[in-house]
């Protein structure tokens, strides 16, 4: 395995491309979702074994749930899927998103708390159902009026630490709402490649190209 001199504490995945890729290989645009599955297992694996502390999914935004039915039930299994799949493994896994909406799953309300699993070796991420001002929002609410525990804190994501670099699949340039808060001093890669062609080639990429980074937190 490639060694690096810094590692990202903490990548945020941007899985895009899932419809692109099943209109390419013949299929219906909702049958991309479940071959976005794997990939992230992959991923997961190659973190563990690089020794990175966390990572964050994007699963699907509320936006995305304006989407034809057949495509947002097709979204939602796959995050289901992804979920129990990596509640088998040594993660702490988190679920981040709007709960009080009826297009978030119920199976996955157990995670909505971090659940340390096995040996808890990474901590993963997911958003589901998720909306930038929905989380930002949340802070309003939670303030108190005298003492000041500071925005971050009170954010509806609070429990999700500072991004170092965020890596998008499928060759957009955007950051499509994931959390901008976290995200502020990210470092950004884009990758040309749809997310069900992932291979761990990407990554490493990514990680070469994150060690030129002059990473100054503004300073």
């Amino acid at each position: 395995m490639q060694k690096f001199q810094r590692l990202p504490q903490h990548i945020g995945i941007i899985p895009d491309g899932n419809r692109r890729w099943a209109q390419h290989n013949g299929m219906n645009k909702q049958d991309g979702y479940d071959y976005g599955i794997r990939p992230g297992f992959q991923l997961y694996q190659e973190c563990v074994q690089l020794g990175i502390k966390e990572i964050t999914f994007y699963g699907f935004t509320q936006d995305n749930t304006k989407r034809p039915a057949v495509q947002t039930k097709a979204f939602q299994k796959a995050c289901v899927d992804s979920v129990m799949q990596l509640a088998e493994q040594d993660a702490n896994l988190l679920i981040v998103g709007n709960t009080e909406s009826p297009m978030f799953p119920r199976e996955l309300l157990p995670f909505t708390q971090r659940v340390h699993i096995g040996k808890g070796l990474i901590n993963v991420n997911f958003l589901v159902n998720y909306g930038w001002d929905w989380d930002l929002c949340r802070s309003f609410q939670k303030l108190p009026e005298k003492e000041n525990p500071g925005f971050s804190n009170c954010i509806a994501s609070s429990d999700i630490s500072r991004i170092d670099l965020i890596i998008r699949w499928g060759g957009r340039r955007r950051l499509s709402g994931f959390l901008p808060v976290q995200s502020i001093y990210a470092d950004f890669y884009v990758i040309d490649a749809l997310w069900p062609d992932y291979r761990p080639e990407h990554l490493y990429q990514a990680l070469n190209w994150y060690q030129s980074q002059d990473v100054t937190l503004g300073g």
